[in-house]
């Protein structure tokens, strides 16, 4: 059971994220707080697994309380939750879990307690294993320029010069050629499957090998195989625990 701090000075939003949290059976003890002072004092007397933190509160804001809960000799992982869409990078700086943007859906929020749960991990018999920062990328939405994951991406869509990154929540048009993408994300699981199409092996739901029309299902989209990429799909397959269906 996880143990969590939240701390936003809006009220109706510490209701509504302990709601959310309760229905998660990973979740113990919520403390609340409507401060990033009275979440110090509150830490001073518990001790937490998780904080969750909105950026902008009067006085003490989100990463400045962040910064200060790194110097307890047992830090929380942190997920920062905020309407704000350019405080991300700053975030991952902090070595934050997750950054999740209001309103909170609850698979978005139950992703990120996994992440907890992933980062809360220690072998029995050695020190704790150091928390790896997530690769972020920087995209742009509307004009708007904001950083993502890339362990959210869940395939790649070549379009000319440009590659458009499919997330759950939205896509996002980069300006790197599919082939560098490829080179560069072999390592994080991504194999190319098409001339137009990059996947994330972490992310495929069901794979069709057998027929004329081999595919893999991703979300909601089932896309292509090629009969020249099917060897090296094949390949990578068998290396991880996905069943072919034929």
């Amino acid at each position: 059971m996880i143990s969590v701090l939240i701390a936003d000075d809006e009220q109706p939003a510490v209701d509504e994220l302990a709601f959310l949290l309760r229905q998660d059976p990973r979740i113990g003890v919520i403390h609340l707080a409507n401060s990033g002072s009275e979440a110090i004092r509150l830490l001073t007397r518990e001790s937490v697994d998780a904080a969750f933190l909105d950026i902008h509160m009067p006085g003490l804001n989100g990463f400045d309380l962040a910064r200060a809960l790194q110097r307890f000799e047992r830090s929380p992982a942190l997920v920062f939750v905020t309407a704000d869409e350019e405080g991300a990078l700053e975030a991952f700086d902090l070595a934050a879990v997750d950054y999740l943007l209001k309103p909170v859906r609850t698979e978005r929020l139950h992703r990120s307690v996994t992440r907890i749960v992933e980062a809360l991990k220690v072998p029995t018999t050695t020190a704790p294993t150091p928390t790896i920062q997530p690769e972020v990328i920087a995209v742009t939405l509307g004009g708007t320029t904001r950083m993502i994951r890339r362990d959210d991406v869940r395939y790649v869509q070549a379009q000319g010069d440009y590659a458009r990154l499919h997330t759950e929540e939205a896509s996002y048009l980069v300006r790197v050629p599919m082939a560098d993408l490829e080179r560069q994300w072999a390592d994080a699981g991504f194999v190319r499957i098409h001339r137009s199409y990059l996947v994330a092996l972490g992310h495929v739901s069901r794979v069709r090998l057998g027929g004329d029309h081999a595919s893999v299902s991703v979300g909601g989209a089932e896309l292509p195989v090629s009969r020249r990429l099917l060897p090296g799909l094949r390949e990578r397959l068998d290396s991880t625990t996905l069943r072919a269906r034929p």
